[in-house]
């Protein structure tokens, strides 16, 4: 499942990112795959499906949204948003695995843990980083991050719907 998961977020690379202009980080799809592998493979293989996609990464696939690779977008102004969805698996899906366990699972629930760690734990880490590398301040880098909340609040909401409706129509998924 992680190599499907894997492929998923490749395929997802194919559509081209969507420049803000603002700072250099763009609106891309595979965030919501990265989402959607905590939710379904859990912490895991969630993160295992990650790591080979960076490995895809580093040997110097396309794979990244506007086919981008190489070890060089590890060392780019905007790496830190790209490392971070390597936290992001293992959090959302063990917070959703627990909720999952006790019975008080909802949607509600889970779209705020993806909020919480498929958004904000990015914008954290994606700053901390942009703001070393670019000499500007984390308050700055992270306000910016702001006009990327429609459109990331909407892939949380398509990822939690997604995963959800996998969950429930199959057994195939780790949580």
């Amino acid at each position: 499942m992680a190599a499907v998961m894997t492929a998923i977020l490749i395929v997802l690379g194919l559509f081209p990112p969507i420049p803000l202009g603002l700072i250099p980080v763009p609106i891309v799809l595979q965030n919501i795959g990265v989402m959607i592998s905590g939710e379904l493979l859990g912490p895991k293989y969630g993160t295992i499906s990650i790591i080979i996609f960076y490995l895809l990464i580093i040997l110097g696939m396309p794979v990244l949204s506007g086919s981008r690779g190489g070890i060089i977008v590890f060392l780019g102004p905007t790496c830190g948003y790209l490392i971070s969805w390597l936290l992001t698996p293992i959090f959302i899906g063990y917070f959703v695995k627990y909720l999952n366990k006790k019975n008080k699972n909802s949607w509600w629930k889970e779209f705020l843990i993806v909020c919480l760690f498929g958004i904000l734990s990015t914008y954290f880490i994606g700053s901390l980083v942009l703001a070393y590398q670019s000499h500007t301040s984390f308050i700055t880098i992270f306000i910016s991050n702001l006009f990327f909340v429609p459109t990331d609040l909407i892939k949380a909401a398509l990822s939690t719907f997604i995963a959800r409706r996998l969950r429930q129509h199959t057994h195939m998924f780790i949580i």
